[in-house]
């Protein structure tokens, strides 16, 4: 059922604490922490505590917490002294998307040009 947890989902694993994480923040609706594949020197996902495939589904369903999420972008960014920052939402497999649970990353600490690969 949407929103809630999936057995399979490596995400849901990391909020329910069975799967380790270096988490940098919590808040009573999301969790963020350090991807294990940094793709800049500040590379943090950020993701909701309850479980939708992706960011869309998750706005069309919950727009509170999606906008949680979005704010939370900004606390990660705020936290990390970045001076200048990116956030990504993949949404789809074209898109980049591996794990099916929404995430955004943070992405900052080194010049990120445009347009992204």
């Amino acid at each position: 059922m949407a929103g809630e947890p999936q057995d399979d989902c490596l995400f849901c694993k990391i909020v329910a604490g069975q799967i380790p994480a270096t988490i940098v923040r919590e808040t009573e609706t999301t969790v963020a922490f350090q991807d294990i594949n940094p793709q800049a020197p500040t590379h943090v996902l950020v993701i909701p505590r309850v479980h939708y495939r992706d960011v869309a589904t998750l706005s069309a369903a919950e727009p509170a917490v999606a906008a949680d999420l979005l704010r939370e972008t900004g606390e990660v960014a705020a936290q990390e002294k970045l001076e200048s920052h990116r956030v990504v939402f993949n949404t789809g497999s074209g898109a980049g998307q591996t794990v099916w649970h929404a995430h955004a990353h943070v992405l900052g600490g080194r010049g990120l040009q445009w347009p992204p690969g």
